[in-house]
């Protein structure tokens, strides 16, 4: 029976009975919650990486270019301060997303080593690869002949071998390293320190004053860190408002700590 349940679960199209739908009156006698648990319309959840990488890159430019156009503000030219935030906030956006081009790339290349090392290992010793499978299965007490059992039944093809170690063994599943993710890591962390690095620059395009400026620039910068920690909780899937206020106000107590460094070594550099 467990040979079954791991083969099912590994293996779903090898063995079992097809799938076949209850009748409609054995449906009846579902709760209603248990339908709306069961309804295929589920919340959708955005990729967890996609979101890291966001965070990256909106938490940089809330932050940076804010520190950076507080320490300008000290001249009182707000042309200063916008040309300098600008310059800043584009080369900004340039490193950080080939920071993030290169970061996936590179974890890209080092999946396709490990793929291929694993290949050769699955066709040059079967005997390493039976025990990679069983290592798998370590810490569930399974007896040994079922894992026995299942590793020589999954032997039978190379490249069910290959996926069962990339996925299992080594926690390396293909979706996570595509080519095209080093690209799209590359943008988010681009678009994202691009968009939150116009956020604190605003009030110096719509305020004469300076110190106005700086105020409110202050103000936008903790509501949009606010806003951000709250929708990225929401997005993983939290409903608790407590839980996406907290991470909301954490959001806004780190940037600030970031912040006030920054403008605090610019101050003391210029004395």
């Amino acid at each position: 029976m467990a040979l079954l349940f791991l083969k099912s679960v590994v293996l779903p199209h090898r063995i079992g009975p097809k799938y076949t739908p209850l009748p409609i009156h054995a449906t009846d006698s579902l709760s209603s919650n248990e339908k709306n648990q069961s309804s295929p319309t589920e919340t959708v959840r955005i990729s967890p990486r996609l979101i890291s990488d966001a965070t990256i890159g909106l938490s940089d430019g809330l932050t940076v270019p804010f520190a950076l156009t507080a320490g300008l503000s000290a001249l009182g030219d707000s042309h200063v301060v916008i040309y300098g935030g600008l310059a800043e906030l584009i080369a900004g956006a340039i490193s950080m997303g080939l920071g993030g081009y290169l970061g996936a790339r590179g974890e890209a290349d080092a999946y396709a080593a490990k793929l291929a090392e694993t290949r050769e290992l699955v066709k040059g010793s079967s005997s390493r690869a039976q025990m990679l499978i069983g290592e798998a299965f370590e810490g569930f007490e399974i007896r040994l002949e079922i894992v026995d059992a299942f590793a020589q039944d999954l032997q039978d093809n190379d490249e069910r071998t290959v996926d069962f170690l990339m996925k299992f063994r080594w926690q390396l599943a293909e979706i996570d390293f595509v080519a095209s993710r080093a690209y799209v890591s590359g943008l988010t962390i681009s678009g994202g320190y691009l968009f939150g690095g116009l956020v604190p620059l605003l009030p110096y395009l719509f305020l004469e004053s300076v110190e106005q400026a700086f105020v409110g620039s202050l103000l936008v910068m903790m509501v949009a860190l606010f806003a951000f920690g709250w929708i990225k909780t929401a997005l993983i899937g939290e409903r608790d408002r407590w839980t996406c206020g907290k991470n909301g106000v954490q959001m806004v107590v780190l940037g600030s700590v970031a912040a006030g460094a920054a403008m605090l070594s610019v101050k003391a550099l210029s004395g």
